[in-house]
């Protein structure tokens, strides 16, 4: 990995993952079918980078999330919620003027025409986030400081925010960027593709889907993402079904660096929400660990695997032991796993076909 922190901590107990960025509550659908019809909800958390704090502490990791929320009970529950998954919310601050975040959303995929989500969030405190309140010299101690491009669609001031948090400086930790492109967030979405494209280029590791390079830059293909993103020491293009390709090593020499290609895992799906960030959360527990770049994209699948067989955005994560026997699996081996739920119980037998 690399950079080194700038500022200084007793290695015991700094953050290893710092992530900066909006949570909300959410409220889940009871049952499928159109939100006008869906007759109650119910309650929980949702964030791309409160997720994946959660999710590296529910690990073993030490997290911390940094963010703002309202002075209201909304606040309150995310911040006791989080912390309940043993992540650091102390660089979160409350702000008596403006609300939390809220959303409602269906149960359909959100890549599905039908798939609706209803937010709440203008004007919310973690809007209002920037340089100001939440200063670079401020964030804990970390080895990576994980953000996602959501944060910059919510604000100018976020956007300079994220701007500050990925600018070149000496003891600057690993960069992780998660791109995220949402095209209904954006106010100018016409400025959406540059503002995320700058962001990734400033950034180490970097995230993004296929399709996501496609509906944000026109890019298409792994290889023609690559090309498009020379900048970043490590770049993992997520291809749904189809697995992951990891670039890593001097993207700017044509055919130069490392190139991995991991299969993804048969699941039987229960609720195709929260996998990105269960994936990214997955990828840099086995980054902090030091292990290959085909374990670390295998463990960020298995991540992925167990939100998708829960009906929520979080869960736990299977035993360390447990991912790290299945990761080290041969190929064909790893080609006949299917995971259904409840597959990351220490009682519970991975099928294989």
């Amino acid at each position: 990995m690399s950079g080194t922190p700038a500022r200084t901590a007793d290695a015991a107990t700094a953050a290893e993952v710092v992530c900066l960025g909006e949570s909300m509550v959410t409220f889940l659908p009871s049952q499928p079918g159109r939100l006008a019809d869906v007759p109650s909800f119910g309650r929980g958390i949702g964030g791309a980078e409160s997720n994946v704090a959660c999710a590296l502490a529910a690990a073993g990791h030490r997290t911390a999330w940094v963010s703002r929320v309202g002075a209201d009970g909304f606040g309150d529950h995310l911040v006791e919620a989080i912390a309940g998954y043993g992540v650091d919310t102390s660089g979160v601050r409350r702000d008596p003027s403006r609300p939390t975040g809220i959303y409602f959303r269906t149960a359909t995929d959100r890549a599905a025409d039908v798939h609706e989500v209803a937010y709440y969030r203008a004007g919310s405190a973690a809007s209002a986030m920037s340089p100001r309140n939440i200063p670079y010299v401020t964030l804990p101690t970390t080895r990576v400081l994980h953000l996602s491009g959501i944060t910059a669609a919510l604000s100018a001031d976020c956007l300079a925010l994220l701007h500050d948090h990925t600018e070149p400086r000496p003891g600057r930790p690993l960069i992780s960027f998660d791109v995220n492109h949402r095209p209904g967030l954006w106010r100018d979405a016409d400025a959406s593709p540059e503002v995320l494209l700058d962001l990734a280029r400033r950034s180490d590791l970097v995230f993004v889907g296929e399709d996501e390079a496609a509906e944000a830059w026109g890019v298409h293909g792994a290889e023609a993402i690559r090309a498009a993103l020379p900048e970043p020491a490590t770049l993992v293009v997520k291809r749904g079904a189809e697995g992951a390709t990891v670039f890593s090593g001097d993207g700017d020499v044509p055919g130069a660096g490392d190139v991995t290609t991991v299969p993804a895992l048969r699941v039987d799906v229960v609720a195709p929400v929260g996998a990105g960030d269960a994936f990214a959360a997955g990828f840099l527990s086995a980054t902090l660990r030091g292990l290959p770049v085909r374990d670390r994209v295998r463990h960020g699948h298995l991540m992925a695997a167990a939100v998708l067989t829960v009906p929520g955005d979080l869960t736990a994560p299977p035993a360390r032991a447990h991912a790290d026997g299945l990761a080290a699996l041969d190929d064909e081996a790893w080609g006949r796993l299917r995971l259904g739920p409840g597959w990351t119980g220490d009682d519970q037998e991975v099928r294989t076909t």
